[in-house]
């Protein structure tokens, strides 16, 4: 069974307007994630892929993209990877992120989020690296990022006694 994430992108995505909408409600859910203005373009089991158009909001003092728009898209990503991707009964949470400044970052960005593992239920809690590459209008890596997940089983909820 698809993650209820991946339903409604599945639902929306087939209208027009419907990745504009998509990324709206993501939006809605995490507010921050509005001040870069995310399109989500691609999202599936493993991967998750967005854009974030080339405006001032975004920019620098030197009219680049801000290096803090780039790590929110890549959080962004890899966010959406993960819960397009986690099994039943499993949760996460971001644990830590690395990030490399390949070159200037001008123009529109594209960012793409990949496991580095498989992503797999499990009893115990484990770390798992998420890659985001960011790419410039060229198709030129500018930004990379390592985000290191950390998934756990969800508790098990026990029945509440009657009071």
């Amino acid at each position: 069974m698809p993650a209820p994430v991946l339903e409604i992108y599945g639902k929306l995505t087939r209208w027009p307007l419907g990745h504009w909408v998509f990324s709206k409600a993501v939006c809605f859910k995490a507010p921050y994630f509005g001040s870069i203005s995310p399109t989500i373009t691609r999202l599936e089991n493993g991967r998750c892929e967005a854009r974030i158009k080339d405006r001032r909001a975004v920019h620098n003092h030197i009219g680049t993209v801000h290096a803090i728009a780039l790590c929110n898209l890549a959080e962004l990503c890899a966010g959406l990877m993960i819960d397009a991707s986690l099994p039943d009964g499993m949760r996460w949470i971001p644990k830590g992120m690395a990030v490399s400044y390949l070159k200037r970052a001008k123009g529109t960005m594209r960012g793409t989020a990949t496991p580095r593992t498989a992503i797999v239920s499990a009893t115990a809690s484990y770390e798992l690296p998420v890659n985001v590459d960011v790419l410039d209008d060229a198709g030129e890596i500018v930004f990379n990022a390592e985000i290191r997940m950390w998934l756990s089983p969800k508790p098990v909820r026990s029945a509440r006694p009657d009071r």
